[in-house]
């Protein structure tokens, strides 16, 4: 029965205490839904950008990862599980929770299959990984998306390729060959050098290519002793 205010209008019946304790749930999964909306939202935004919405076979051509995948992904990924957890326990629709239930259950499965399957093939996965690293060395110059992940990920774990600076020689702008006519011939992205706090020690050891700095010291007249200013591999042995 609801209660009655001083004016004869009728209150609102106060939320049952099951609804009171899923609150901050529900609160946190409508964050989710709305995040994972915006990060898809952002990925088919970028897309749009580069045209690959209008041809979708632009996605099979780049060699490398494109990282608009994780946005799309992982957008996905949160908008459908902030869905059904939402929606269900509102409307306390079996089906979408029993689907909200599976569908963690099967991320945390995979999770913890992937983990052990690291463990005990290590030896392949570590193949696969230094296999993954260079075909996204050989499309560096192919998405502007995939060059800023390399570059942030070299800079940030403070390496260069997969094994090392020779890596790169995979890539068809920066390879040794003496038929490369590229000005980056024997050279490295900004991302492998290993900055001076001197502005103009840094100049000396790299060469400016526009708003990249190319190293051109593994050319075979280049002293060992420059090598210290190169990061190793992202990838150890």
């Amino acid at each position: 029965m609801r209660a009655s205010s001083k004016d004869g209008i009728p209150s609102p019946a106060p939320l049952p205490l099951q609804y009171l304790g899923l609150l901050p749930r529900l609160k946190l999964l409508q964050r989710g839904r709305v995040l994972g909306a915006l990060f898809l939202a952002i990925g088919l935004w970028a897309w749009g950008e580069k045209g690959v919405l209008s041809n979708i076979s632009a996605l099979t051509d780049l060699g490398g990862l494109d990282p608009v995948w994780l946005f799309v992904v992982v957008g996905g990924i949160m908008s459908v599980l902030g869905f059904a957890g939402c929606i269900g326990a509102l409307r306390e629709n079996t089906f979408l929770l029993k689907f909200f239930s599976v569908f963690l259950g099967l991320i945390f499965f995979l999770e913890l299959a992937t983990g052990i399957l690291a463990f005990v093939f290590k030896d392949w996965i570590r193949d696969q990984l230094n296999l993954f690293i260079n075909n996204n060395v050989k499309a560096y110059r192919d998405d502007i998306d995939l060059q800023n992940l390399i570059d942030f990920a070299q800079e940030y774990w403070s390496c260069c390729g997969a094994r090392g600076p020779n890596d790169w020689n995979l890539n068809i702008y920066f390879n040794c060959t003496d038929v490369n006519p590229s000005r980056e011939r024997c050279g490295v992205p900004f991302s492998c050098c290993v900055r001076d706090p001197v502005m103009s020690s840094t100049l000396s050891v790299a060469t400016m290519f526009g708003s990249n700095w190319s190293w051109s010291s593994r050319a075979s007249s280049t002293p060992k002793a420059a090598w210290a200013s190169l990061k190793s591999g992202c990838r150890t042995t």
